[in-house]
């Protein structure tokens, strides 16, 4: 036990000095570069916005943000599937080895070495046996001014970074997943309104053929009725088209064929998203992933510049361990082991320049990653405003665009009716035709646009997501 201790008590005292010093700046986060508040909108008149919720967005978890249960299934089916998101939890993955490769650093590596020879001097002398056992501490640093402790927390940070990333692409997928499965509710929407429409006209070109044979109307109101029939043709033909792609691309987001049990699902007229509050500025550092991300990568930068001030590397080395000559039956008797204890210092003299242009570049990292953190907080500001202002500008927009369709519904039916009786050319009855198919279109559009905007807001603001318990504790 005596000779264990003087074995390890050199390296308790190395372990000791090791992390007494860091030379990394103290991180300050910057302040963020954009106002205090949201910019403001007027309220349009007689819009009636949908249901308010008071509470913050990144505590309202997606399962209650949708209430479409078809919804829910297909963003469920995402997350489990989803190619890109299975990315970014693997590099969460490599990233934390790479955290623990270099945290393990910061102990000694300790080794065991056992050899063996046997020789002999001529024919009649004895065999004679050479053993050799030891320990060994293989390029242990002396980490007195904090070197690999602030590798380390760079690594670290790296890592959280990492997740946090994981988090925007999950947040990201959720409303992708979202805004496609809006889109293709418009798509059946507006084709029910085209095939109506085109219903509609081929009966009415139909009767105008009918009163062309009978000299009734002319061949130009013939052309104007055909020409509006293969508009519509055209126009539907034009929709399937694009809700198979927008299908095709619901798909790719699940990450699966969408089964065809799945519950059935709302309309796009009867979808209803909460109203959100938008909260203050500041309130996106801690709910926006993005932005927690940028921080990280400027935590880890910022401990870059400690890492780089390697004024004092010490290197311990155990180059003469052990040695003790023995014969077979005598190895490992009490009294018959012994060891040597030989450190070896490298001190860089004439390194001062490297050390220097090191430094150099790990600050200009940190004020790259400076200007990107900012950079960030910016593009958050601007996406919560754009949303904020659609969201109090797009449901006047739905209001006056559905009031345009069922007036331009009047008016095709007085249209209609004095056509009829002889009161309106047909030239009017078609141009009301094509007025209401438009105000119909430009009807659903809007909804969706609406829709969709909530959806966005819902993403900017950092929705869904409440901080779990602390990774950085979790990685320690």
């Amino acid at each position: 036990m005596q000779k264990l201790k003087l074995i390890l008590t050199p390296l308790a005292l190395a372990m000791m000095l090791s992390g007494c010093l860091s030379l990394a700046p103290k991180y300050e986060r910057p302040q963020a570069p954009v106002a205090p508040a949201f910019p403001e909108l007027p309220k349009s008149g007689g819009t009636t916005l949908p249901t308010a919720t008071s509470e913050a967005p990144a505590n309202l978890a997606w399962q209650r943000f949708f209430a479409d249960a078809r919804l829910r299934q297909l963003i469920d089916m995402a997350l489990a599937n989803n190619r890109d998101l299975r990315v970014s939890i693997l590099n969460i993955e490599q990233a934390r080895a790479q955290y623990r490769i270099t945290r393990a650093d910061r102990l000694p590596t300790v080794a065991a070495v056992v050899s063996g020879n046997r020789q002999t001097t001529g024919e009649d002398a004895p065999i004679q046996s050479l053993y050799q056992a030891g320990l060994g501490v293989s390029d242990f640093e002396l980490d007195l001014f904090g070197r690999v402790r602030n590798l380390s927390e760079s690594a670290l940070a790296q890592y959280l970074a990492t997740e946090e990333a994981r988090r925007t692409a999950q947040i990201s997928l959720i409303a992708s997943v979202a805004n496609s499965y809006l889109t293709l509710l418009a798509d059946d929407e507006l084709l029910a309104i085209t095939q109506q429409t085109l219903k509609t006209r081929e009966e009415s070109d139909r009767l105008t053929r009918l009163r062309f044979e009978n000299g009734v109307v002319s061949k130009l109101e013939l052309q104007q009725s055909t020409s509006l029939v293969e508009n519509a043709r055209g126009t539907l033909a034009q929709l399937q088209r694009l809700r198979a792609q927008d299908a095709n691309l619901l798909t790719l987001l699940v990450g699966q064929q969408i089964p065809e049990n799945l519950p059935a699902g709302a309309t796009l007229a009867t979808t209803e998203l909460p109203d959100l509050p938008a909260g203050l500025p500041s309130d996106l550092l801690t709910t926006r992933p993005d932005i927690r991300a940028a921080e990280q990568q400027l935590i880890a930068a910022n401990a870059n510049i400690g890492a780089a001030r390697e004024l004092l590397p010490a290197h311990l080395a155990d180059r003469q361990r052990r040695q003790r000559q023995h014969r077979t039956r005598g190895l490992f008797k009490s009294g018959s082991f012994g060891w040597t204890f030989a450190p070896q210092a490298v001190l860089p003299i004439f390194d001062l320049v490297r050390i220097s242009a090191g430094v150099d570049a790990a600050k200009a990292g940190r004020d790259i990653a400076v200007a990107q953190y900012e950079r960030s907080i910016q593009t958050a500001f601007r996406e919560v405003a754009d949303a904020l202002a659609g969201q109090a500008t797009y449901s006047e927009q739905l209001r006056a665009q559905r009031a345009v369709a069922v007036a331009e519904q009047d008016r095709f039916n007085l249209s209609e009716l004095r056509y009829k009786s002889g009161a309106a050319s047909y030239l009017d009855l078609l141009d009301a035709q094509r007025s209401l198919f438009q105000a119909q279109q430009a009807a659903v559009q809007a909804n969706l646009a609406r829709l969709q905007n909530q959806v966005t807001l819902y993403r900017v603001l950092g929705g869904g997501w409440s901080e779990p318990a602390s990774n950085a504790q979790a990685a320690r």
